[in-house]
């Protein structure tokens, strides 16, 4: 059995030129799963808008600093920049932060916390009266990060992410394929230049 298995392998080597072997490794690395690019863009964008939230909190909480305000609107702050900073590494799916915190590795959390920021960017809105361009960026940042994780909650009730992940991990398989492809193509070139030389030593001996 062992045999027939292993001249089967043979066969099937034989059969695969190096360039179909080649072509078939471009061909799946060409391949790129629009749904998994869109969720990137998404991803990006809702980063983007995390990070002007973050920008929002700090220039609130030193201008509130700075007038000596009430000690607890700077706090505030500076909660809202951790959330936010909590807000950009899930979005960057980091291993290590979806271990901390598994409500993080649905869409329907994400959007949650997401909202959560956006609130604590919109608060006390009262206090920066006299600077109307902090407050037009904070409502600026708070809507588009609030509109990102309201979709964000009906994208994760719709099961998006569970379509994410799954279509992930068809990438992956896809890219090793494309490892295992190119190994084979490195075997059968080795073999052909193996039996090419075998052909010429055994025209000299004759």
């Amino acid at each position: 059995m062992a045999r027939n298995r292993e001249e089967e392998e043979e066969e099937e080597i034989n059969n695969l030129t190096p360039k179909e072997a080649a072509s078939a490794s471009v061909k799946l690395k060409g391949r790129t799963d629009p749904f998994l690019v869109v969720c990137r863009c998404f991803s990006v964008v809702t980063s983007l808008t995390a990070i002007l939230c973050i920008a929002v909190n700090v220039l609130s909480a030193v201008l509130s600093f700075k007038e000596r305000s009430d000690i607890f609107d700077v706090v505030f702050r500076c909660y809202a920049v951790v959330i936010g900073v909590l807000v950009v590494l899930a979005e960057t799916e980091w291993g290590f932060i979806l271990k901390f915190s598994k409500v993080l590795e649905y869409w329907a959390g994400r959007g949650m916390l997401q909202i959560f920021v956006a609130v604590m960017t919109r608060a006390f809105p009262d206090v920066y009266d006299r600077r109307k361009d902090l407050l037009l960026l904070q409502e600026i940042a708070s809507y588009l990060l609030l509109a990102c994780g309201v979709l964000y909650v009906i994208l994760g009730v719709l099961c998006i992410g569970c379509l994410k992940r799954a279509r992930q991990v068809k990438e992956i398989t896809r890219g090793q394929a494309v490892k295992d492809l190119e190994v084979l193509h490195h075997k059968i070139t080795c073999i052909l230049m193996f039996t090419s030389t075998d052909f010429r030593l055994c025209g000299l001996i004759r």
